[in-house]
């Protein structure tokens, strides 16, 4: 068992993802991976966020064979159609309206891998959404204050976005935010970096 740990790396230029990770208390790194986001012809939302999540993976791992790499990808789903970043004003306003009254599923996916030795784990967290029968104004004023273009389904559930919703349901709470912590914190321990351990709570073992 090797006593210092494997460098880490985040594979994602997401702001919401890195400062969940950095709960973690762990010496990391950022790195975009660089992967081609277009859907394949009938993937379906689950599908989309699971290769995509790998991909980012494997990106940086074959750049950086001995670190811990970890990439993770986000897709709402409303009745079997994916739901990206909408990039505007326009199309964050259509999503919403779309969204409004429905049950809305988020596929966050997750991979952790290591070139070097040879690690490889996935999973997706699914979270639950209802959101409210939402007034043209009541989308228009949350856009307006939250501007969430860079969110997958217009809705920034820790901040403002939380009063579109009625109920949240899902067993990792921090996945609908962008990257589902339970899952991670398990996925590293396997891969032999323990957020305990290897911390800034304690010393590496």
């Amino acid at each position: 068992m090797q006593n210092t740990p494997r460098p880490l790396i985040l594979g994602s230029t997401s702001r919401y993802r890195r400062e969940l990770l950095e709960r973690l208390r762990l010496p990391f790194e950022v790195c975009a991976p660089h992967v081609d986001e277009s859907p394949l012809p009938q993937e379906t939302p689950g599908e989309l966020a699971k290769r995509l999540a790998l991909a980012k993976a494997q990106a940086i791992a074959q750049r950086f064979p001995k670190a811990i790499v970890i990439g993770s990808d986000q897709v709402a789903d409303l009745n079997g159609i994916a739901l990206g970043k909408p990039g505007t004003h326009e199309r964050a306003t259509e999503q919403l309206r779309a969204m409004s009254g429905q049950t809305v599923v988020f596929h966050t996916a997750l991979a952790v891998v290591c070139e070097e030795s040879g690690f490889t784990a996935q999973d997706t967290a699914l979270v639950s959404t209802r959101f409210r029968s939402l007034s043209a104004a009541e989308i228009e004023s949350y856009l307006q204050a939250e501007q969430p273009y860079d969110c997958a389904g217009s809705a920034k559930s820790e901040g403002l976005g939380i009063s579109l919703l009625a109920a949240i349901d899902s067993d990792d709470p921090t996945a609908l935010i962008g990257l589902p912590l339970i899952r991670t914190c398990e996925m590293l321990r396997q891969a032999g970096l323990d957020p305990l351990l290897h911390g800034k709570t304690g010393a590496a073992s």
